[in-house]
């Protein structure tokens, strides 16, 4: 069960205060929100998930000054945020005239209540009442080697029915324009962003693991204008994680025209259902990449995926992010035998391992249409189209063509 600091915060029980939170909050917005006295009454789901670094929701001083010591000393605790002395300070400085402005008994009774760091900084300070909003640059700490993130700020003052100042909403947002943030996100899958937060924090995890890629794409590329190749690979791609997403699967890296996507048991809900899901897309993507070849206008033979799909028991799942990209990733050994595997697969054949038809329960394989019964397997070294890497890699991995072929 999570503490009382993973759960959400209750909603403020002024009635002003809370229907700005119950708006932050429904509008998926970073935020905190302060009463007049500035102490912290509320902080969004968002902002704590994000402060954490993905790790759960960090703790805030609920009932405390925003620059108190509690609060203070719970925010050198975030993974991201202004958890520095330094960060502190930078924000005191744009907030402290609202603060100062706020403060009843002025520059006196702010240094009491302010951290000790923050107190020295308390006669620089100009206090302002009067404005009703304003922006500013927040600078959020992130990991050691890197340099701060600035993330602007809205303040926003809240005023009751009478006019009354009841309390401050600060509202947060990546640094990027909203034109960039909704290029980079309105063609993705919420689903698959959410699925993408389970793995934040990588561990091992138990999953299926899906390997395909385009059967004798040299020679198409070679025959195809290269506008019409890049058209055919962009929508194949797209294709494929759509079939991915659509079965409760992570997408991992896109390597040529390849993909390689992980179901995991535990989003899933068991590994009978993971390995059901992993088949299913492999089955979608089959049937996808034709529809994707006759919108191309690329003859129906000269368009085929290989797939090589596989259980791994102790696969390590994670996402990693750099300055270009955020993408899942895994490592382990069943990982590289699911790539020998799919390179097998010559033909369009759908190779799927023995250790993940063996997950399947009898519900699960009877909805696929597997007979678990009369599956026939080859050790990938006996197959006719086993590479060098396949016999060097996974030799003794037994394997069933979900095609219906002879392997």
């Amino acid at each position: 069960m999570p503490g009382e600091d993973e759960k959400p915060y209750p909603i403020p029980r002024d009635p002003s205060l809370a229907e700005v939170a119950i708006a932050l909050r429904d509008a998926g917005h970073w935020a905190f929100v302060v009463d007049g006295r500035w102490r912290v009454v509320y902080a969004t789901d968002e902002i704590r998930r994000t402060l954490s670094g993905l790790a759960g929701l960090a703790p805030c001083a609920l009932g405390q000054h925003l620059f108190g010591p509690e609060q203070m000393r719970l925010s050198s605790q975030w993974r991201f945020g202004p958890n520095t002395a330094e960060l502190q300070r930078h924000n005191f400085l744009d907030l402290g005239p609202w603060c100062l402005a706020d403060t009843p008994g002025g520059r006196d009774e702010l240094r009491e209540i302010v951290d000790r760091p923050l107190r020295e900084l308390v006669d620089e300070l100009s206090p302002i009442d009067e404005t009703t909003a304003i922006a500013l640059t927040s600078y959020m700490g992130r990991m050691l080697w890197q340099d701060p993130a600035s993330v602007p700020c809205v303040g926003l003052r809240v005023r009751d029915a009478s006019g009354r100042l009841v309390g401050t909403a600060l509202i947060y947002k990546p640094a990027p324009g909203m034109t960039t943030i909704a290029e980079m996100t309105t063609h993705g899958d919420l689903r698959h962003f959410e699925r993408m937060q389970s793995v934040a924090k990588a561990g091992r995890r138990p999953a299926a693991i899906l390997f395909a890629d385009l059967d004798a794409s040299t020679p198409l590329s070679k025959r195809l204008p290269t506008a019409t190749y890049f058209t055919f690979g962009r929508r194949l791609i797209r294709a494929a994680d759509t079939c991915v997403i659509d079965a409760g699967g992570l997408i991992g890296r896109h390597v040529g025209d390849g993909v390689v996507a992980f179901f995991l048991a535990e989003t899933q809900g068991s590994e009978s259902a993971a390995a059901r899901a992993c088949i299913s897309a492999a089955r979608s993507l089959s049937a996808a990449v034709h529809q994707v070849g006759e919108r191309t206008e690329v003859p129906p033979g000269d368009v085929a995926l290989r797939f090589g799909l596989h259980w791994g028991s102790t696969v390590y799942v994670g996402y990693i992010t750099t300055a270009g990209r955020t993408e899942v990733n895994a490592l382990g050994d069943e990982v590289n035998e699911a790539a020998r595997i799919e390179a097998c697969a010559t033909g369009g054949r759908i190779l799927a391992s023995k250790a993940l038809i063996e997950r399947l329960l009898p519900g699960d394989a009877q909805a696929l249409g597997i007979d678990l019964n009369h599956v026939a397997y080859t050790r990938v070294a006996d197959l006719t189209t086993a590479t060098e890497k396949a016999r060097r890699d996974a030799p003794a991995v037994a394997v069933c063509d979900l095609r219906g072929d002879h392997l």
